[in-house]
């Protein structure tokens, strides 16, 4: 499956170029659709276009244009949906610009691959969030972190089959957005699937205290600055390298007719799930001296816990074992040690992952 287009909304954002790059480097013809509004982005897609000439298209537009983005589908093989305003905190202060771009935005894609006359495959970026704060898993302390009382879900994590429970304008709006993709699936035929991501993290992200936490973590690190933590920092996330994740996304294009109108959830699974005080001791053993403390009150619909059961996605999908945290984590540091280091002060949210 080579020399086909494919057109990649948030193209420009830090999954999105991991997955512009691996897909341009296959031989595909990628069409990045971004607003560049985040910092950030458009030097991704200064990188995407230095590496990739002749495969990379631009088209510099919001999700919420019809027209535009109707007109980039017309020209795509598939589509790979990470447009979305991604922070908690923003979707508390403007919750109609959350809705209107996520909610809104997936539609008027949805819409424009109706009104094609093939089959074009859509895949779409929706979020743990989508299962609420988890407040019937009952926890326990363990060192420096929470786990499940329950063995069974510390063993496993968090399926597929758990019941949707949106907290937060920004659950509300990427789960109302990941229920129509899967009902445009069951309705129209449409060859689309959900992942559910947890924490994604690796090169080219330069994350903030809203979005991409351990990037942020790192950077902060580097300047010999203070690392705010919301709540206890024991709280568990399961994280998983952008490599991997990108493995995962062209996998299911790869066999879209196997899981279409299914929803996965994609993170690093029991094996990568680490709490924040935890990243934050082996960032200080990456960078050589320990990483000062600030810490705050929780914030609305965190989850103290979430580790995804990657079961159903690794079956469906034939993946290979994630990245080791430790191992994943450090690639971050030393991208950011280099190249990283010429990048934008992040300010305000980047990135389309948890």
């Amino acid at each position: 499956m080579t020399d086909q287009t494919v057109l990649i909304t948030g193209g420009a954002g830090f999954v999105g170029a991991n997955l512009a790059d691996a897909l341009a480097t296959a031989g595909h013809s990628v069409i990045v659709y971004d607003a560049l509004v985040r910092p950030g982005v458009a030097r991704n897609l200064d990188w995407l276009r230095a590496r990739h000439p002749a495969r990379i298209q631009a088209v510099v537009a919001d999700i919420r244009d019809g027209a535009t983005l109707a007109h980039a589908v017309a020209e795509s093989d598939a589509v790979f949906h990470f447009a979305a305003q991604v922070a908690v905190t923003t979707s508390l202060t403007d919750p109609r610009t959350d809705a209107e771009v996520n909610l809104v935005g997936t539609l008027n894609l949805l819409e424009a691959v109706r009104a094609q006359a093939r089959r074009i495959p859509v895949l779409f970026a929706s979020t743990n969030k989508v299962y609420g704060d988890l407040p019937d898993i009952a926890l326990e302390r363990a060192g420096d972190a929470y786990r499940p009382a329950d063995a069974g879900i510390r063993a496993r994590g968090i399926g597929e089959d758990r019941p949707l429970d949106f907290h937060t304008p920004y659950g509300c709006s990427k789960g109302a957005a990941d229920q129509y993709v899967l009902d445009y699936a069951r309705s129209f035929g449409l060859p689309a699937a959900v992942f559910r991501m947890s924490c994604i993290y690796g090169p080219r992200q330069m994350g903030t205290e809203d979005q991409g936490w351990v990037a942020h973590f790192l950077i902060r690190a580097l300047r010999g600055e203070a690392v705010t933590l919301y709540g206890d920092g024991a709280q568990v996330r399961d994280i998983l390298h952008v490599r991997d994740a990108v493995a995962a996304y062209r996998a299911a294009w790869a066999r879209i007719d196997e899981i279409q109108g299914r929803a996965f959830n994609l993170g690093g699974g029991p094996e990568n799930a680490v709490s924040l005080l935890q990243i934050l001791d082996h960032v200080a053993a990456l960078t050589g001296r320990p990483v000062a403390r600030v810490m705050r009150d929780w914030r609305p619909g965190d989850q103290r816990y979430y580790v995804s059961d990657t079961r159903a996605i690794g079956e469906a999908l034939g993946l290979a074992p994630a990245t080791a945290w430790r191992e994943g984590v450090a690639n971050l540091a030393e991208w950011l040690m280099t190249e990283g280091s010429t990048a934008p002060q992040p300010v305000g949210f980047a990135g389309a992952a948890e």
